[in-house]
């Protein structure tokens, strides 16, 4: 049986479709009928496990969810991209010069990547960036509030994962 739907509610996005979906069943912290984020086609995201796609997160391309993973808030997966087991990701929206979108991830080995604008690196990349490109300004307070609660929430999702 499968655990959610494909709504008729679409947007498009960077020319491809993505359909809203919706649980068939309730499973984790999912319930029946619950709408949850937007994905292009239904390899997207695995019909087994707790893997879901909530809030306005979009998965595209050949982009796949599965296992216990959860993508939410603003995040968007997508090109070749493999989100799996009890995968950790932060997004923050709506923060520096260009009011973007900055994602946070956990990487193996502990370390926390960072994806901002064209910079793609771990998160002691991006604070020296931070550092040197904004200092103490308005935008360089946000970022660096940014990081600080992306180890926190990130260290304590691997944490809870583990038990």
């Amino acid at each position: 049986m499968n655990k959610y739907e494909l709504t008729a509610e679409t947007k498009v996005v960077f020319g491809h479709t993505l359909y809203r979906i919706r649980a068939l069943i309730a499973f984790g912290n999912v319930g029946a009928g619950e709408k949850g984020g937007w994905i292009e086609k239904e390899s997207n995201l695995d019909q087994s496990g707790n893997a879901w796609v909530s809030g306005n997160a979009w998965v595209y391309g050949d982009a796949r969810v599965y296992g216990n993973a959860w993508v939410y808030g603003d995040a968007e997966v997508s090109g070749d991209a493999r989100v799996y087991g009890n995968a950790a990701i932060m997004t923050v929206s709506h923060i520096g010069s260009r009011l973007g979108t900055t994602t946070f991830f956990a990487l193996k080995g502990g370390n926390i990547g960072v994806s901002c604008g064209c910079f793609r690196g771990n998160i002691d990349e991006f604070s020296a960036a931070v550092e040197r490109k904004r200092g103490d300004n308005h935008h360089g307070k946000a970022y660096k509030i940014a990081i600080e609660l992306a180890k926190l929430q990130i260290k304590t999702a691997e944490k809870e994962n583990e038990q």
